[in-house]
């Protein structure tokens, strides 16, 4: 024994690494024919991979074909469970966290320069002196313009490391001379409260484009801030928002919920239920808000209006949301790409889902959009097709239904085809684009009016509004542009005061006409006379 001694602690070394693989395959229920056995459909996939990597003939990006195979495996799922590429993931990330390291512009490309559309407020490039208009023309001494660099490259040229300092040489033409600036890159918020002012007097507007880890702490200052203001009541606009993470959802529906409702609650694969109730800590508790949907409000979006819905609770403005009734979790798949898999489903108080089918595949489920167009759905509430069997009560008997979507308490039909058109311009980017171009043949001109001012005396004239006409006329752009003067003038107006001024301000110039907003201004009033006759009784 001794003569072998010394190969006991290898031996026992190796009978360790023998327990563990075993272990790892084992399975209590296996019988012991499948002990040392592969899991038969990953190794199937491992292998047709491995030969085509080593055998096929020809070079093959097998990366490509993992990334083909994952998507095809979630397209058999549902239309949410999605692959995302490990190029992707950083805009993703940041989107969803709130805000990237950079010097804090947004830019377009003009020609063949990156021209300033706009300094974020308090970023890098704000606080050294750049302003809307300067072309960058080089970056630590590289150059950035007359190069076919694409939208990417000059991003990753901007941006860097939290502290890293970046050099840059700039032209500014309203002052026909090119200067240096060093500028340390730093965090830069990506905005999800979007715009918020005073509707009223009293009366507070805030737009949520999006539920990211940043969107509770902005709303909870901007509400804030309105409060101070003289907010007693709360219009939250949730149109056209896809949703994002459910926590910060059931935080935001906190706000307005009393201590103990029921937010929503989740049912996973195994059948385990998940509850959510709101907490002491709501700031907006038992006061009046009104909550804007459209068919594009999805997923975090609908739980806020069917949280509040069932709770008998404030008043859903619009038309029927989305219906996206489904949980996802994002997970990573080890090489930097991640999959966000559907994990579960949510209910609203009453018990309802509001998921719509996708038992007909993939491109009928984002097509139902244009089946609501056509079926009047959009027009007229007594278009919403409903299902009895899928009923429900909340505490005070109003009638909801489960089964695609939330539909509102007070409907608003979607606009003329002209009106719908001037809105799809401005979120396409052709006001901004035109508006951009305007500025920049003279920029001067707006130095004299102050913020205030321009807000209360300046006026689109008829020759920029024909300038309009002739613009979108060169991109086969048609419709009657006089039948629409007023909303025009006024969505030019907006895009001046974002790109001159501050993006709050274009919301509210833009807000005279937005039907849904006057709709909310006549309930309110109707409701303010209701409660004087009360108190005059």
């Amino acid at each position: 024994m001794k003569k072998y001694g010394y190969l006991f602690p290898t031996i026992l070394a190796l009978a360790i690494a023998i327990g563990i693989f075993i272990g790892g395959k084992l399975h209590f229920s296996d019988t012991p024919e499948k002990l040392f056995s592969t899991n038969s459909k990953k190794d199937k996939l491992n292998r047709l991979i491995d030969y085509i990597d080593y055998e096929y003939v020809d070079e093959v990006d097998t990366d490509s074909i993992v990334d083909v195979t994952v998507n095809n495996i979630l397209d058999k799922l549902d239309p949410h469970s999605v692959y995302i590429p490990k190029s992707e993931m950083q805009d993703v990330a940041e989107s969803m966290k709130g805000d990237f390291v950079g010097i804090g512009i947004q830019f377009r490309r003009v020609g063949d320069t990156i021209t300033v559309l706009r300094a974020i407020k308090n970023g890098p490039s704000d606080k050294k002196g750049i302003k809307a208009g300067d072309r960058i023309l080089m970056a630590n001494g590289d150059t950035l313009f007359g190069k076919r660099l694409s939208s990417q490259e000059l991003v990753d040229k901007l941006k860097g490391k939290i502290g890293t300092k970046v050099k840059l040489k700039v032209l500014r033409q309203t002052e026909n001379r090119t200067f240096d600036v060093s500028l340390t890159r730093d965090v830069v918020p990506i905005r999800s409260v979007v715009a918020n002012f005073m509707l009223t007097e009293d009366i507070a507007y805030i737009k949520i484009n999006r539920f990211a880890e940043s969107t509770f702490k902005e709303f909870k200052n901007a509400l804030w801030n309105l409060q101070n203001k003289g907010a007693r009541k709360l219009v939250l606009d949730l149109r056209d928002n896809p949703g994002g993470y459910l926590g910060i959802a059931e935080k935001l529906a906190d706000e307005f919920l009393e201590d103990g409702k029921l937010i929503l609650f989740t049912k996973n694969k195994k059948g385990r239920i998940k509850k959510a109730f709101a907490t002491k800590k709501g700031s907006f508790e038992n006061k009046p808000i009104y909550v804007l949907i459209n068919e594009r409000s999805a997923s975090a979006s609908e739980i806020i209006a069917g949280a509040l819905q069932d709770n008998d609770l404030g008043t859903i403005v619009g038309r029927r949301s989305f219906g996206k009734g489904l949980v996802q979790r994002e997970m990573e798949l080890g090489d930097g790409s991640a999959v966000r898999l559907t994990v579960s489903r949510y209910y609203t108080p009453t018990g309802r889902s509001i998921q719509k089918s996708y038992e007909n595949g993939h491109e009928d489920y984002y097509q139902k959009f244009m089946q609501r167009y056509k079926s009047g759905e959009l027009i007229s509430m007594d278009s919403i097709k409903v299902v009895d069997s899928l009923k429900f009560r909340t505490p005070k008997g109003k009638i909801v239904y489960g089964g695609g979507g939330i539909i509102p308490d007070e409907f608003v039909p979607i606009g003329t085809l002209d009106e719908e058109r001037v809105e799809s311009m401005d979120s396409s980017g052709y006001f901004p684009d035109f508006v951009f171009r305007f500025l920049e043949k003279d920029r001067s001109r707006f130095y004299k009016y102050p913020m205030k001012e321009f807000i209360t005396n300046y006026r689109v004239d008829d020759i920029i509004f024909e300038r309009f006409i002739d613009y979108c006329a060169d991109r086969n752009i048609r419709m009657d542009f006089y039948g629409q003067e007023k909303k025009v003038k006024s969505y030019l107006k907006a895009n001046i005061a974002t790109q001159l001024y501050d993006p709050n301000l274009g919301a509210k110039i833009k807000s005279a006409h937005d039907a849904m907003l006057e709709r909310v201004k006549e309930l309110d009033s109707l409701k303010t006379l209701e409660e004087d006759n009360i108190d005059a009784i």
